[in-house]
């Protein structure tokens, strides 16, 4: 089992990368991480099943609906949700998911089901944390936040 920082060097080398929880509302979390990674480089497939475009990019509805297989997911939703699209990606064999949780505890899209069901399925799952806190170009605040979270040992160490 790799480590958690192993893991976010892996999961942040991949290019293909589906997020799950993109919102019609352009400031939430789920659409800054996913104009953070478009704006690194990434190929970005944008999943709510409510919304057909997000800044004029398509939009799915699921992760089966996606044109090409994505080399990971990103989920930015409630952990109800989290629970359901976990078959999906198993399904799909992607190998790959985090599960992001905000600055407070209620921002949260982890759910304890759903790692169980990743690490069933050999699927690396990073839990816990915000994807743009380790993008090559984070921001101030961020690599902050990073910091911060390492040093009191809030963040978990192994997947």
């Amino acid at each position: 089992m790799p480590t958690m920082p192993e893991a976010i060097k892996d999961f942040l080398g991949l290019k293909c990368i589906a997020l799950v929880g993109v919102s019609r509302t352009q400031n939430k979390a789920a659409n800054l991480i996913y104009r953070k990674l478009r704006s690194e480089g990434y190929k970005v497939f944008a999943i709510n099943p409510n919304a057909t475009s997000v800044k004029g990019d398509s939009n799915y509805p699921n992760l089966k609906s996606l044109p090409d297989k994505p080399d990971a997911v990103v989920m930015v939703t409630r952990p109800e949700i989290t629970d359901q699209v976990v078959q999906e990606w198993a399904e799909l064999s992607i190998g790959n998911v985090w599960m992001h949780r905000g600055p407070d505890s209620k921002g949260t899209s982890v759910s304890v089901n759903a790692v169980d069901s990743c690490h069933k399925h050999d699927t690396t799952v990073i839990s816990g944390r915000c994807p743009m806190m380790y993008c090559a170009n984070a921001d101030i605040g961020r690599r902050i936040m990073r910091w911060m979270q390492n040093l009191t040992g809030i963040l978990p160490k192994q997947v």
